[in-house]
């Protein structure tokens, strides 16, 4: 029988895209408290059932689809912009297909305007009418209000009409970091990307017997599994060094593992390989907000997608992207490699020198690059201490020099110095795992 936090869930996803909800309303139409109702709701947002927008409430919205990601909702507008709505609320979980700045000429502006586009303008009355006419939505910058019948005109189209205190030129530049952002997150892979949902995968109750593990090592090959209850939560981990030489009649709680490590579904998959390569972990199961189980990720899947990604083209360009695009080899000293890079305006920080940031992407990306002479194969950082950073300015061309200190099999410790002008303008020291491809 479904729990009362999963009808909440259920019941939410049947109401209409659009529709306003409340705790006192959850709570009042399903006979629940309060907490159960907004740790219900708090859970739907996770699920992109609901959003939340300040000044507004909550509203059920659309299910955003992945390769969709880089459209944005007016509700995510009004978030982006700290904006509030003066009309057409329910018209919130729309999504635009483009934004127009509208710093011309009516006419003119109307030609760009089209329907599920977001005209961004400020107080010109006649311009907000126009705009909902032609099925767009509208943005009016420097805090304005609008007339009265241009907010009943956006309640009848269902177009939401905002106010912001932004001026136009703001609130584009943050609308295009917003969509950037978005772009990059589609690239970054998530658990749910690549884990086996649990209709598919083999578990074990808490009151069976151990003779059940033996059935299904036969069955399956498998030795690990994870143990849950009768209400599906994951309460353990039992694998063949738990069970060896035990009774076959023992129940399974008296030889599990207990609280295993386990992974959500919007865990990111960089985030599951680490621990699974630091805890030497071959299965790990992936559970809900409530620890059922919903399926398991192994570390050859986890390990596989990661190589994988590296091959596929990036749409938003990371930092790390673009200091592994622009660092070449210059040559080698006494000592190893010598990579160099010229400082870009993107890798400098408010007073255009070298960031913080990407001083340490070039220690990990030099290191990287130094270590795959000597053995083919990944690295995860454990620790990266920065002794110091000199000030080094916009356009300078600095010399990247990474020293192996020690190495082994699993581990390696790396000296990097950079240089500019052979002035020593940063040091910092890199200690790493290292992964057999």
């Amino acid at each position: 029988m479904a729990t009362k936090h999963e009808q909440i869930l259920d019941y939410i996803e049947t109401l209409p895209v659009g529709n306003k909800i409340s705790v006192r309303q959850i709570a009042k139409e399903l006979n629940v408290s309060e907490g159960t109702a907004y740790r219900a709701i708090k859970e739907a947002e996770n699920q992109s059932l609901v959003s939340t927008i300040e000044r507004v409430g909550t509203i059920r919205i659309e299910k955003k689809k992945k390769e969709n990601i880089e459209r944005l909702t007016f509700a995510e507008i009004i978030n982006i912009v700290d904006g509030h709505v003066l009309g057409g609320r329910e018209g919130l979980y729309k999504t635009l297909n483009k934004f127009v700045i509208g710093a011309m000429k009516l006419d003119a502006m109307m030609r760009y305007t089209e329907a599920g586009s977001l005209l961004i303008v400020g107080n010109r009355t006649n311009a907000h009418e126009l705009a909902l006419k032609e099925g767009a939505a509208v943005l009016i910058t420097g805090g304005f209000d609008t007339d009265e019948h241009v907010k009943k005109l956006a309640d009848e189209k269902k177009l939401p009409i905002i106010s912001t205190s932004y001026d136009s030129f703001t609130v584009a530049t943050m609308i295009n970091r917003a969509i950037y952002d978005q772009l990059i997150k589609k690239e970054i892979v998530l658990v749910e990307d690549i884990y086996t949902s649990y209709e598919q995968s083999y578990y074990l109750y808490i009151d069976e017997k151990v003779e059940a593990w033996h059935r299904l090592n036969e069955e399956t090959s498998h030795s690990r599994y994870p143990v849950v209850d009768r209400n599906h939560r994951v309460v353990g981990m039992v694998t063949s060094k738990d069970v060896i030489g035990k009774d076959r009649s023992l129940t399974i709680d008296k030889v599990m593992t207990k609280h295993p490590m386990t992974v959500q579904t919007k865990t990111s998959l960089a985030n599951a390989a680490h621990m699974m390569v630091w805890e030497g972990i071959e299965i790990m199961p992936v559970v809900d907000q409530q620890h059922k189980l919903k399926g398991l990720i192994s570390r050859q899947d986890v390990l596989k997608a990661l190589q994988y990604l590296q091959r596929q083209p990036q749409v938003g360009e990371t930092i790390d992207d673009l200091v592994s695009s622009q660092m070449v080899v210059a040559g080698e000293d006494g000592n190893g490699m010598v990579f160099r890079m010229e400082v870009t305006p993107q890798m400098t920080n408010q007073l255009g020198s070298l960031s913080y940031g990407v001083f340490t992407s070039l220690v990990i990306e030099s290191s990287s690059r130094l270590l795959r002479k000597f053995k083919k194969g990944d690295l995860v950082v454990e620790n990266l201490s920065v002794y110091f950073i000199k000030p080094v300015q916009i356009e300078s061309m600095v010399d990247i020099k990474p020293q192996i200190m020690e190495v082994g099999r699993k581990f390696a410790k790396v000296d990097v110095a950079l240089y500019h002008e052979k002035s020593l303008v940063g040091k910092a020291l890199l200690m790493a795992q290292l992964i057999d491809r």
